[in-house]
């Protein structure tokens, strides 16, 4: 019972987070702006994340939804990701920092057992963020983020920041959808190269 209330509230998620995808086409073209630092929460989890995602995403979302018998007007924002191995490593190996914004007005965890022991808050940016839309399978992300990379490089900045995506519009809890309609922004934390 309690898996099949965890999933419904996975789709009422899904819903919540709906939107207008079309307000971030600005983002087709790399660019680099000014992020504020955010409240994160956030959960850790270790492997692949073909195998771990769903079960990490399950704890954040578990956990989310704990806080928000607290916090009443807090609201769904769409789920991220760091990673901050190397992506050449084995899959296995891959650590995955999986997120939701929260509001500021959050302090600290509720005490229930309905937190992950694997939940924290963090706090995310704070400075300058460069980042670009990805549309399709997140295997078909290379040429995107080398993009980035490149347009980083090119414009006087160095990466600071774990490789960051940001899931507008992904794999669903019950079905996989069309991974060439995935919407995913490639975000990284920037700082500008001081000339010696």
């Amino acid at each position: 019972m309690k898996q099949v209330l965890i999933i419904f509230m996975m789709i009422l998620l899904l819903f919540a987070c709906q939107r207008d995808l079309s307000e971030f086409d600005y983002l087709l073209e790399p660019q680099i702006s000014q992020k504020p630092a955010q409240k994160m929460l956030v959960v850790e989890v270790k492997g692949d994340p073909n195998m771990v995602g769903k079960d990490a995403f399950g704890q954040l979302f578990k956990t989310f939804f704990a806080i928000k018998r607290d916090y009443k007007d807090l609201k769904v924002k769409p789920p991220r990701a760091r990673w901050p191995l190397s992506v050449d490593i084995l899959t296995d190996e891959w650590i995955g920092v999986y997120a939701l914004p929260l509001s500021d007005f959050v302090k600290d965890l509720p005490q229930s057992h309905k937190v992950s022991p694997n939940a924290r808050i963090d706090t995310w940016y704070g400075g300058d963020v460069a980042e670009i839309l990805h549309i399709g399978a997140y295997a078909d992300e290379t040429p995107t983020i080398d993009r980035l990379k490149t347009y980083i490089e090119e414009q006087g900045y160095e990466i600071s920041s774990d490789h960051e995506e940001e899931y507008l519009k992904g794999p669903g809890m019950l079905f996989k959808g069309n991974s060439k309609k995935y919407r995913t922004i490639i975000r990284y934390e920037v700082t500008r190269v001081v000339s010696k």
